[in-house]
Order: C-alpha cells, then structure tokens, then sequence
C-alpha cells in the first residue's frame, strides 16, 4: 500500500494524540493527587462513582459500576477485590441475581472516598484553568464536544 504524499500529512500533532497525551497527563496528575490516600485513579473511578451513585440512592452491581465508569468487569471485579481488601468498598451478593455482586462503601471508604472527590475536583479546576477553571463556559463547551466524541461509535458493528 502506498503512503500518502508528504504533502498530504497534516503538520502538527492529530487529534487523537492530543487526546492521548492529555488522558496520560490527566492520569498521572490524578495518580499524584491521590497517592496521599493510598489510592489509584482506576480506584478513585471505583469510589468517586460509589459515592455518586449512593448519593443518588443506587446500590450498583459490579456490572453495572463497569458500564458506568467505562471499565472492563473483569478489571471492576479486581478493583473491587482490592478494594475490599483495604476496607473501603463491601462485595455482596445480590439477592435478586445470584451471579451478581453489588458494590457499597463502607464508612471508611465513604471518608476516603469524599477526601479522594475534593481533591480531584481541586486538581481540575487548576488543570481547567486555561478553559475558565470548572465551572467556565469554555470548560462546559470543551464537555459537549468530549461527550459527543465519546457517544460516536468507535466500531462500525456499533452504528445503531
């Protein structure tokens, strides 16, 4: 197959590594953050989501903390396991679906956990700050297109 014309080559970084270089800047910023409580960013994506999700009065499967962090299960079912481990997260089984495992803080991981919240929320609104902090309107217009890059399907057997 042939390579296209040097002059056809956009100059200058394509989007999707911007995207990876900012997910990888944004990871280690989120990791340093967190270190203080022990935790990892995949953790704190575990917890965060917990503490949302109880807030809101639901008690999630571990499939479904998977779907709604963007996880693998398989990876939320060893997260979760060291989670427990360290005395922030309890695994039960789910009364209506015995294959299911529902996730909940316990009080400590509820402590952590809003510890972990503020602090992340402190990092991104210093690393949203040329956007107009997190509450700016080019931070919530930088959202919208994030969200509509992220709802396009990245598979063709995805298209509806």
């Amino acid at each position: 197959m042939d390579s296209p014309p040097l002059s056809s080559v956009p100059e200058g970084p394509s989007p999707g590594f911007l995207v990876w270089r900012l997910s990888m800047k944004w990871r280690v910023a989120v990791d340093r953050a967190l270190a203080p409580l022990g935790l990892t960013h995949a953790q704190y994506s575990l917890i965060g989501s917990l503490l949302g999700m109880h807030t809101a009065g639901v008690h999630p499967s571990q499939r479904r903390l998977a779907d709604h962090t963007g996880l693998e299960p398989l990876y939320v079912s060893k997260l979760a396991r060291s989670l427990e481990s360290a005395g922030l997260v309890e695994r039960t089984p789910d009364p209506a679906d015995s294959r299911a495992v529902r996730l909940a803080l316990t009080d400590e991981g509820e402590t952590v956990a809003v510890r972990a919240v503020t602090a992340v929320r402190e990092l991104m609104d210093r690393l949203l700050a040329p956007l107009g902090g997190a509450g700016g309107a080019g931070t919530e217009s930088f959202v919208e297109e994030l969200t509509a890059l992220l709802n396009e399907p990245s598979h063709p057997e995805e298209q509806p």
